[in-house]
């Protein structure tokens, strides 16, 4: 197993009503400059890691892939790491146990297990859904050291059912061993507050989209523990790209290159010498 064990302090940041931001890197450059910068953990991206890889989002991955890939920014950095493990790579109660068991060997502190099922992006009918995260919370409590495990309600940004299934949802998930539930994209801000208000659980919440608009201090209020970033901080590295790249060979305009960061700030960012 990894002697690297940051289960604990990783748990410890989940406070609701003080949310930490978990910041979602992609490689272990943006890791670094993240934990640079001033990120408390760091979690992975199934969506940023396809980008990487030339692919969409959604069911791409592998399970070795997602895991070797957070070896990496465990590697990367001395901070806590949490997987975004989609349906846990596989349909299975064992599926998601398994993953759980190989992410504690790969020194993460934690993963999130949606309830999608891939390809169809179909959610998990609700007794299976549960029996997943079960499984998945059996293998975190069977492990050595501490690990945190959030269980996504994923159903309603997929447009598969609506706030009240995922309010079903997610306190199952709670009772079934879930460390921290997880419904991105909800209608709105109060409803985010009422899932706070029912769960007994620390509460994830999305800072993308519309919810990119959120201070901190009304995720707080909110009661949240915790703001995820999922891909968003990718895909605005991935605008510049689009960008800058429209203006260069649509119009010989190299202009938007001028607004880049300074190689020697990166470069001590990646030293951690900021």
């Amino acid at each position: 197993m990894s002697r690297h064990d940051p289960g604990r302090a990783f748990r410890a940041l989940h406070q609701p009503g003080n949310p930490f931001i978990l910041a979602n890197a992609w490689d272990a450059g943006s890791a670094r400059m993240l934990a640079g910068l001033g990120a408390q953990a760091i979690g992975t991206s199934s969506a940023a890691h396809a980008f990487t890889l030339g692919r969409p989002d959604g069911g791409t991955l592998t399970r070795d892939e997602a895991l070797a890939h957070a070896v990496d920014l465990v590697a990367a950095t001395p901070l806590p790491v949490s997987g975004d493990f989609e349906n846990g790579f596989g349909d299975g109660p064992e599926d998601s146990a398994e993953t759980v068991r190989l992410s504690v060997e790969a020194g993460l502190a934690g993963i999130s297990i949606e309830d999608t099922a891939f390809p169809s992006g179909k959610p998990y009918a609700f007794p299976d859904a549960v029996d997943r995260i079960r499984a998945a919370s059996a293998a975190a409590r069977a492990s050595a050291r501490d690990f945190v495990l959030c269980a996504r309600a994923d159903g309603v940004m997929t447009g598969q059912y609506d706030m009240e299934e995922a309010l079903r949802r997610c306190l199952a998930y709670a009772e079934a061993g879930a460390d921290c539930v997880y419904t991105p994209m909800p209608p709105d801000l109060s409803d985010i507050a009422r899932l706070c208000a029912a769960s007994p659980v620390p509460v994830n919440a999305l800072a993308a989209g519309r919810f990119a608009g959120i201070p901190r201090a009304d995720y707080a209020a909110a009661g949240v523990a915790r703001i995820s970033l999922g891909s968003a901080l990718a895909r605005v590295t991935h605008r510049v790209i689009h960008d800058a790249a429209e203006a260069m060979f649509d119009h010989g305009d190299f202009t938007p290159l001028i607004r880049g960061i300074s190689s020697d700030r990166v470069d001590a960012l990646l030293r951690g010498e900021d």
